[in-house]
């Protein structure tokens, strides 16, 4: 099997293993620590750079950068900047990032019936 490399798979690993390729895609966007979560925090209204900061809390801004702009790139996100000073920036899914937004609930929901509980 091929490796994916930063500009995703070569073409012949996609159709040497097309039936593994849907998962290993999806994977492949989704990997990264936080963006799950940033998905997650999304699926309802748009939101402002420092609100996901916040919401993430111990995430350095490098980091949700790097997320941010690897979601984006992936189409699973839009970022919009508003002519304004100081500069406003809001993030809000596309419809392909809402179309994960089920996938992601049914993680939600494993986790909340197999995930360690806390009373």
């Amino acid at each position: 099997m091929s490796r994916i490399c930063k500009d995703g798979f070569d073409k012949e690993c996609i159709k040497e293993q097309r039936e593994f390729y849907g998962i290993a895609y999806t994977q492949n966007v989704l990997s990264g620590r936080w963006k799950y979560v940033i998905l997650w925090f999304l699926k309802s209204t748009e939101r402002r750079y420092s609100e996901i900061k916040t919401f993430l809390g111990d995430i350095s801004q490098g980091s949700l950068t790097k997320q941010l702009r690897e979601l984006e790139t992936d189409g699973l996100i839009n970022r919009k900047v508003f002519p304004e000073v100081p500069p406003r920036v809001e993030y809000s899914l596309t419809s392909k990032g809402k179309e994960l937004i089920p996938i992601i609930d049914l993680m939600e929901e494993f986790g909340k019936r197999h995930g360690e509980q806390v009373d």
